[in-house]
C-alpha cells in the first residue's frame, strides 16, 4: 500500500511538472511574440521617421530625359541632373543671367552639356577634371555642342576645358581671364562621384568586380599607388585608414591578414586583393555575399588615401566659395558620408554658423527657421534655409535623388546635392 501511494505521488508529481514546463514554455514563446512584434514595430517607426527626415527630390524625370545627356558609350547617367537644373534656373531671368559657369568635376560633360543648353547667356565655361581620359571625352563633347545644331549659344561663349584638380580653381581661372577672379564665378558645381568609365575600366583598379591592378589613381601622373600603401605603409597607418576612410568594423582582421601577405610577396591586383577579403569576412556578416560590402568600404578607403581626397575637398570648399560672385551659387554632390559631413561642416563654417542637422534643430526655432524668400515660386526646390553673415545655405537637408531616378540609375542612391549661396552686397 505504500509502494502504491509513493507511485501515485511521484506520477502526479511528474504531470504537475510536465504542465508547469508546458505552461512556462507557452508563457515565454508568448513573451518573445510579443516582444518581436514590438521590435518589428519599433523599426517599423525608424523606417517612417527617417523616410519622413529624408528631403528626397520630387523632380519629374522620363527615360528620355535621364539618357538624353548621358554617355551611352560608358554607361554614365548625369546623377540628379534635373536637380541641377533648377539650383542655377534662377539666373535663367534677365534679371539674373547665367554669365560665368564652373563644373569642377566634368566628367562625361553630362551636367556641362545641359547647362550650355539651358542658358545662351552663357559668356565663360570652364570644366576641369584630373583624369585625362574624362578631360578628353568632356573637351570632344562639349566642342561637338558648341559647334553643333542643337543648341544656339552666344557667338561670344568662351569654353575652356582644363586638365587639372579642383583644388586648383583658382589659379585656373586667373589663367583664363584675371577679370573673372575680380568680378567672381555665378555658379560652380561639383560632382564627387566617380564616373562609370572608371569604375567600368578595370585596367584603372576602382571596381571590385573585375581583375586589374592595384592603381585607384584619379591622376595617372601622380606617384602613390593603392598597391603602394598596402605593401608598405605602417600597419597603423593602414589600420586607420580602413577604420577612418572605409568606416570597416573588421578593420583589425583585414589589417593582420593584409600584413601576413606581405610576407608571401605582398597584394599586387583587385583580384588578391578582394580574395584575401573574403576569406577575412565571417559568413554570419551578411552571408555569402556579405564579403562584396566589406570590399566595397575597402576600396574606398583606398581610393581615399590614395587621391587625398577628404583634404582636398575639404580646402577646394572654401577655394570655389571665395571664387563666387555676390549671390552666387556653389551646388556640391556627394556620394559617402564621409564627403557629406565634409560640405556639410564647411558650409556651416562659411556662413558663420554652428548649427547641426538632427532633433536639436527643432529645439531652436527661432534661430533655424524656415526662411522664406522672393524667389520662393520660381525655387520650389529649396524647403529650409540657414542664413549666416557670409552667406545662405539653401538645403538645410542635403536633396536626395527622386524614387523615379533610382529606379532608372541605381549608382544614384546614395547622393546627396547641398547648395551655398554667396551673400549679395
Amino acid at each position: 500500500m505504500a509502494k502504491s501511494t509513493a507511485k501515485l505521488f511521484l506520477l502526479s508529481s511528474f504531470f504537475t511538472t510536465t504542465r508547469t514546463l508546458t505552461c512556462t514554455c507557452s508563457i515565454t514563446t508568448g513573451a518573445s511574440r510579443s516582444s518581436n512584434k514590438k521590435r518589428k514595430q519599433k523599426e517599423a517607426k525608424l523606417v517612417v521617421v527617417k523616410e519622413k527626415r529624408r528631403t528626397r527630390s520630387d523632380k519629374a524625370l522620363g527615360d528620355d530625359a535621364a539618357h538624353l545627356y548621358a554617355d551611352s558609350s560608358a554607361g554614365h547617367i548625369p546623377v540628379m541632373l534635373g536637380e541641377v537644373l533648377d539650383v542655377f534656373s534662377l539666373f535663367s531671368s534677365s534679371s539674373k543671367p547665367l554669365r560665368s559657369f564652373v563644373d569642377c568635376t566634368v566628367g562625361a560633360a553630362g551636367h556641362s552639356s545641359a547647362i550650355i543648353q539651358a542658358h545662351p547667356e552663357l559668356k565663360y565655361y570652364i570644366g576641369m577634371d584630373v583624369d585625362p581620359v574624362a578631360h578628353e571625352k568632356a573637351r570632344t563633347r562639349i566642342d561637338g555642342i558648341l559647334h553643333g545644331d542643337s543648341c544656339h549659344p552666344t557667338s561670344d561663349l568662351k569654353s575652356h576645358t582644363i586638365l587639372k584638380n579642383f583644388r586648383y580653381i583658382k589659379s585656373v581661372l586667373s589663367e583664363v581671364d584675371e577679370k573673372i577672379l575680380d568680378t567672381g564665378v555665378d555658379g560652380i558645381l561639383m560632382d564627387l562621384g566617380m564616373s562609370s568609365m572608371q569604375v567600368n575600366n578595370s585596367e584603372r583598379g576602382f571596381s571590385v568586380i573585375g581583375d586589374g591592378p592595384l592603381d585607384m589613381r584619379m591622376d595617372p601622373q601622380a606617384s602613390l599607388k593603392a598597391e603602394d600603401i598596402l605593401n608598405s605603409w605602417p600597419d597603423t597607418e593602414l589600420g586607420r585608414i580602413l577604420r577612418e576612410y572605409g568606416e570597416e568594423s573588421n578593420w583589425r582582421s583585414l589589417q593582420d591578414k593584409i600584413v601576413k601577405a606581405r610576407l608571401h610577396g605582398g597584394l599586387h591586383s583587385t583580384g588578391q586583393l578582394v580574395d584575401l577579403i573574403q576569406n577575412a569576412t565571417p559568413w554570419r556578416r551578411g552571408g555569402r555575399q556579405g564579403w562584396i560590402k566589406t570590399a566595397t568600404r575597402v576600396f574606398q578607403a583606398l581610393r581615399i588615401a590614395v587621391n587625398d581626397e577628404l583634404k582636398t575637398l575639404e580646402d577646394s570648399l572654401y577655394s570655389c566659395f571665395d571664387c563666387l560672385a555676390p549671390g552666387g551659387r556653389l551646388a556640391v554632390i556627394s556620394f559617402h558620408s564621409l564627403e557629406d559631413r565634409i560640405v556639410k561642416q564647411t558650409f556651416l563654417d562659411i556662413i558663420n554658423s554652428n548649427e547641426v542637422d538632427g532633433d536639436e534643430e527643432e529645439r531652436h526655432g527661432s534661430e533655424l527657421r524656415k526662411i522664406r524668400n522672393d524667389n520662393d515660386e520660381k525655387e520650389a526646390w529649396i524647403r529650409q534655409m540657414i542664413q549666416g553673415c557670409g552667406g545662405t545655405i539653401l538645403t538645410k537637408r542635403p536633396i536626395t535623388p527622386s524614387e523615379e531616378e533610382e529606379r532608372l540609375n541605381r549608382r544614384c542612391r546614395s547622393a546627396k546635392l547641398r547648395v551655398i549661396q554667396k551673400v549679395e552686397r
